[in-house]
């Protein structure tokens, strides 16, 4: 997918160095580029707690989606007593249409590892794992190559950098599905365990792989922390966001002029990324709706959305920055039909392990399902509403908790097509098939 430009006065953290160097050459190549300077600086002049506090003046959060405090997560493992800590990188990508850990993985393996690296440092881990999906085949073979060169180098291995610190760092491939990418489901999965989520607390940085204290973050995260090393944790925390500073990746496709990967501050607005640098709808159609966060995220109106793409403002709004993702979509689509083929995905996805998931995201398909076959019920539409809500209550992870999402956004912003599948059985976009097709003015189109 093709990287586009960002906001101009705004830094590039994550993607500066993409298609700088070869990912399968030497280290030196990488290094003359900028790879491992952050590294070499903190092997040889800070102390853990130094780059603890680095990270937590950063205000550095969690790009995984649930934006928790990455300084929190790394000083709850290195405050707790352990002969062994780990750091997990969480490169598993769940959404099947997602590539922005991909690109980072593939194209620049060693600011990946430069920030595994330093991540480790902090807690006082001596092994690291970075988990991906098995399929992803080249990530895998650069991520290895990456290593290689980077032991050969001194970066990893026994005594790295000659600091006295030893680090291993192991590439795990996993198969699995969506509900793989939450942490402790994917924890499980590396123990060769049945991939389903373990309740909460204790948390992995208390206990994680093997009962030990475990870290794990995002690629993209941890991609970030070698930039806040180099350039200091006051110029990533004025960078977007206040809440969330720094800056983060955006896939945008679907009914748009300019599809791609863009890196942006933190709560620049959805209207900018999506008219301004994405050049809005494709020539010859209407804007309708944006999908935001991928499968689990919220159907939010296209045409003059200023919602802020950062993690509070979109949970506020009913959406997620989740994958990362942004979906498109024109007045072709049937945003009905859409949610409930979401709900589908999630309900096939789900592991089973609670009766909220395994049944209540199966039922609140089914409602969806029988609506845009004109069999809605005139009790549907309060019963959808509480089985969202158990199903959210009732939530062990972020896939059970955000399922209900894609209806709930879209009851919510385009009530009036909603209306028109569960009480007058019509499909304003003529998509359902078996629905009298009735236009209305349901959604404002973008400008």
């Amino acid at each position: 997918m093709e990287v586009l430009s960002g906001k101009r006065d705004a830094p590039s953290i994550l993607l500066g160095r993409v298609g700088r160097y070869d990912p399968d050459g030497p280290a030196a190549e990488a290094e003359q580029n900028g790879a491992w300077a952050a590294w070499r600086q903190v092997g040889t002049t800070a102390s853990p707690q130094q780059v603890l506090r680095m990270v937590a003046d950063a205000g550095l959060r969690g790009r995984g989606g649930a934006a928790h405090a990455t300084a929190d997560k790394w000083r709850a493992a290195a405050d707790t007593p352990a002969e062994e800590r780990y750091l997990v990188a969480n490169g598993f990508e769940a959404d099947p249409g997602a590539q922005l850990d991909r690109l980072l993985l593939e194209r620049d393996p060693h600011l990946v590892l430069e920030g595994v690296a330093i991540a480790a440092y902090a807690i006082g881990a001596r092994r690291a794992i970075v988990a991906v999906k098995a399929s992803a085949e080249a990530a895998i073979r650069r991520l290895r190559a990456a290593i290689a060169a980077a032991e050969e180098a001194g970066f990893l291995g026994p005594d790295a950098l000659g600091s006295g610190f030893d680090l291993e760092v192991e590439v795990v491939g996993l198969p699995g599905g969506f509900v793989v990418g939450e942490e402790t489901v994917l924890l499980r999965a590396i123990e060769n365990k049945r991939a389903q989520p373990e309740q909460r607390p204790p948390f992995p940085a208390q206990k994680g792989l093997w009962g030990r204290p475990t870290v794990v973050n995002n690629v993209e995260t941890l991609a970030a922390v070698p930039w806040i090393v180099a350039n200091g944790p006051a110029a990533f925390a004025g960078i977007g966001d206040a809440a969330m500073p720094g800056t983060t990746l955006v896939q945008v496709t679907g009914a748009v002029a300019r599809p791609g990967i863009l890196e942006l501050p933190t709560g620049t607005s959805l209207r900018t990324i999506v008219n301004d640098i994405c050049g809005g709808a494709r020539k010859g159609g209407r804007l309708k709706a944006l999908l935001v966060g991928g499968p689990t995220g919220g159907l939010l109106p296209a045409g003059d959305n200023d919602i802020a793409y950062a993690a509070r403002q979109l949970e506020a709004a009913g959406a997620v920055m989740g994958s990362g993702t942004i979906v498109a979509l024109d007045d072709g689509v049937c945003l009905f039909e859409m949610a409930t083929l979401l709900q589908r995905f999630l309900s096939d996805e789900s592991c089973g392990k609670t009766i909220p998931c395994r049944i209540g995201v199966r039922r609140m398909y089914e409602i969806g399902q029988r609506a845009t076959e004109g069999l809605a019920r005139p009790t549907d539409p309060q019963l959808l509403l509480d089985l969202a809500a158990d199903v959210r209550d009732g939530g062990m992870c972020g896939l059970e908790r955000l399922a209900p999402n894609p209806f709930l956004s879209g009851m919510r912003y385009f009530a009036q097509e909603f209306e028109d599948h569960f009480v007058r059985r019509t499909c304003p976009a003529g998509v359902c098939a078996q629905l009298t097709a009735q236009p209305t003015m349901s959604a404002q189109p973008a400008t």
